[in-house]
């Protein structure tokens, strides 16, 4: 896998900020990688349980299959930044955010 330089200055567009980007993108990319394990975990289920020892064969590789599949997949991080790039994570800062309807003090 080849590394890809990235523009920083695409990246903090939106926030103005380094260290907002990078946190946003982690978070997302979290959020990614858990629904890829789930999604694996959910396909991976399907083979437990079987005894018979001709199956069992035939089902570790299919095991392998699909778990080779989802290591050919992007990594989480690069469908983040993919995702930043192309505007289509929502953030925000509640610190930032106005508040003149908040209580004094």
């Amino acid at each position: 896998m080849g590394m890809k330089t990235i523009d920083i200055e695409n990246l903090t567009a939106h926030s103005n900020n380094v260290y907002e980007t990078v946190v946003v993108l982690s978070k997302r990319a979290r959020q990614i990688a858990a629904r890829q394990k789930a999604e694996l975990d959910e396909k991976l289920a399907y083979y437990e349980g079987f005894t018979s020892e001709m199956d069992n064969l035939r089902m570790q590789e299919e095991q392998a299959r699909v778990s080779l599949e989802y290591e050919k997949r992007p990594k989480p991080s690069e469908i983040a930044i993919g995702e930043l790039e192309e505007n289509e994570i929502y953030f925000r800062n509640p610190d930032k955010e106005d508040l003149s309807g908040a209580l004094p003090g």
